[in-house]
């Protein structure tokens, strides 16, 4: 569901987003929302935190983004990266979690869910490469385990996308640039019988800087039915993407210092790469009344992933070397519904939601060792079949002007079948939870609130872990087995400011604790439960400046200090974990016909393993895009990618590997995946 269903009455965060009449009634919990035109709508009022938020298409649009999922990067203290081929799921991080490829950020597109359970690859998959950003109409995120809708892999955040539908105006846009990049984009959303028919059609290729072409390409396309109005209407959605790509993966410093790779774009295997598709049926319907107001969307997604790495290079297999195949094929079922109703609570304005998700999969999946993508061998095959009911209640009360309270509980059942091509490891696991929350607002004074939010979340485990009892590689070993949930709890303290005209800034203190972390496992390729507790301690202040009609500045930063808190000879860092991240955009527009912007990306080192002797380097990159308006319907831009062409690592990990002549137990390294170097794209867009 989208993330408005529960944080904020139903019918307001839709009014203020498509100008729909509000809830008739005098006892309204949030004031009307403003929007000026080219600004970031004010969340005074509104949010239930001070790290929750809206972001309108005209801020979307005003970002210089080189993949979809950096699109995602408006949510403060959020980044994205990729440390394989471009068509293979994002590495994202936030609030000082390494979140793979989305564990722990709860991530959905018009209600669905993107995350991935019981993925071959990893926790929480989750590729956005099917986006398509001139589609999205708004986007809100929440950080932090603190509302009662978000369930699995929320600890962290929650990010929700949602597509129009209706278009303003058609739109035909075709971009070329270096290394082999083409860009070709038609949509629009012509009257059909009583409602409206949203088509748009993408067309993509990308060979990127590397010395083995990435050769992605990617087929992506979306049907859209719609009638009635954001209030009160439906819409029925299809959506197909196909893509196949070659991949670089993370190479050894060492293969640059001895000189066996020419350059830092280079690969030691050259096969690795892999293909996915996914289509999906969706339905959305909403009607609000007088005091009320009911949502529910229903969707099935059909994902098919074919995914070949190495990472160990000739480790494990010296003859044949150690690439491996993960294939994973699923269908995936889910209901979401909610109704919210207002009513008065000891003689107060309240507002009660309650919600209901459910969400079948049924999941074929597999580990085996490859040769230049031919399968050798099996080191395990899998059919999961997984089931979830997530049930909620959530109740804000105004107590007065300055006042506010959310409380919430949420529960959620989890049931995991389990048949393994090693009938030992074959079996059944359950687990439940309850999720209390609770949030306090206070103020608003001098255009000036504060918050404190407490909440119990979780990440579901990779159901295969639920139920093994020996490694599949060595059947001889006992396996641990792992709770199919793992508990998070949360703690924030922040602030909201507009005391300034134009500037809008948020501070957030945070605390977040896990009963275990999950981290990326080298050898095996995917992620692995440590059953280690962790905590993570840190803040963020973002900053959001209308500085004149033409001139906006957005600038963010975020520290966490992030530690084991068992006693370990290990050490107590967590590899991968994120430390400083700062970001700064500046968006120009209304300069005649000229319009552009800057970015700078930034995050510093961070530990590679457990007692912090191995550290990475810090990462920065500046984006820009300068454009001109030849009229109302017809711009044409230039997008800079690296301005300043810096050599540094998109990610590192540091584990053993081996490469060819060397010692059979391999050399301990750093290993990095380069951010992409300096390119130029060129656009032009046709509005019709």
């Amino acid at each position: 569901m989208p993330l408005h269903a529960t944080r904020k009455p139903l019918a307001m965060a839709l009014a203020f987003l498509f100008s729909a009449p509000v809830l008739a009634t005098d006892t309204a919990l949030v004031a009307p929302i403003v929007v000026v035109e080219g600004s970031r709508p004010t969340q005074l009022g509104v949010a239930e935190s001070a790290s929750a938020g809206v972001v309108t298409q005209k801020q979307l649009e005003a970002r210089t983004v080189y993949r979809p999922g950096e699109l995602l990067e408006v949510m403060p203290g959020l980044l994205v990266s990729q440390h394989s081929g471009e068509g293979k799921a994002n590495q994202f991080y936030l609030r000082g979690l390494n979140l793979d490829h989305g564990t722990d950020l709860r991530t959905s597109v018009d209600g669905m869910l993107v995350n991935q359970r019981t993925h071959a690859h990893g926790q929480g998959w989750t590729d956005v490469n099917f986006l398509i950003p001139e589609l999205t109409s708004y986007l809100e995120y929440v950080k932090g385990p603190y509302s009662a809708e978000q369930g699995d892999f929320a600890s962290a955040g929650a990010v929700s996308v949602n597509y129009a539908n209706t278009l303003a105006q058609g739109i035909a846009s075709i971009g070329i640039g270096q290394n082999g990049y083409a860009r070709t984009l038609i949509a629009d959303s012509p009257s059909v019988g009583k409602g409206n028919l949203l088509y748009a059609m993408e067309l993509l290729r990308n060979d990127g800087p590397f010395v083995n072409k990435d050769g992605y390409r990617k087929l992506n396309g979306v049907l859209r039915y719609s009638e009635g109005s954001e209030t009160n209407g439906f819409n029925v959605t299809l959506m197909g993407y196909k893509a196949h790509w070659n991949a670089t993966d993370q190479i050894p410093q060492r293969a640059i210092d001895s000189g066996l790779l020419q350059s830092r774009f280079d690969t030691i295997d050259p096969t690795d790469g892999g293909k996915a598709q996914r289509f999906s049926l969706s339905g959305a319907w909403v009607r609000t009344g007088d005091g009320d107001a009911t949502r529910v969307n229903a969707y099935l997604i059909h994902n098919q992933l074919d995914l070949y790495s190495n990472f160990t290079y000739f480790l494990d297999h010296p003859e044949t070397g150690d690439q491996f195949s993960q294939p994973d094929r699923r269908s995936t079922l889910g209901l979401n519904a909610t109704h919210s109703w207002r009513h008065s609570a000891l003689g107060r304005p309240s507002e009660t939601t309650v919600g209901l998700q459910l969400q079948a999969d049924d999941i074929h999946n597999g580990l085996y060792d490859t040769q230049a993508r031919v399968r050798l061998a099996t080191t395990r095959q899998d059919h999961v079949r997984e089931r979830s009911a997530g049930v909620y209640v959530q109740n804000a009360v105004k107590w007065n002007p300055w006042l506010r309270s959310v409380i919430g509980v949420r529960g959620d059942y989890y049931r995991n079948a389990v048949d393994s091509n090693l009938a030992i490891n074959t079996g059944t696991a359950s687990g439940s939870q309850a999720s209390p929350k609770l949030s306090l607002i206070l103020g608003s004074w001098e255009k000036t609130e504060f918050y404190v939010n407490l909440g119990r979340g979780f990440h579901s485990n990779d159901a295969r872990g639920t139920t093994i009892r020996v490694d599949p590689k060595n059947p001889d070993t006992p396996a641990v087995q792992e709770a199919p949930l793992v508990q998070s709890r949360g703690m924030e303290l922040g602030a909201r400011t507009e005391f300034v005209k134009g500037l809008q800034t948020n501070l957030a203190l945070y605390q977040l604790n896990y009963d275990s972390e999950l981290l990326f496992a080298g050898d095996a390729g995917s992620t692995a439960d440590t059953g280690r507790p962790s905590r993570r301690n840190g803040f963020e202040l973002s900053n959001y400046y209308k500085l004149a009609s033409w001139l906006t500045v957005d600038a963010d930063i975020a520290y966490a200090r992030t530690r084991y808190r068992d006693a370990d000879p290990a050490g107590q860092h967590i590899p991968g974990s994120i430390e400083g991240v700062a970001s700064l955009a500046l968006a120009v527009d209304n300069l005649g016909p000229w319009f552009g912007a800057v970015q700078l990306r930034y995050f510093g080192p961070r530990p590679l393993i457990e007692d912090d002797s191995v550290r990475s380097k810090a990462t920065g990159t500046v984006n820009a895009r300068i454009g001109y308006k030849f009229s109302p319907k017809l711009r044409f831009t230039v997008e800079v990618y690296n301005l300043t062409n810096r050599r540094d690592s998109a990610i590192d990990y540091a584990y053993a590997s081996r490469l060819p002549g060397e010692a059979a137990e391999g050399k301990f390294d750093v290993h990095f995946h380069p951010v992409e170097s300096r390119s130029l794209r060129a656009n032009l867009i046709a509005n019709f």
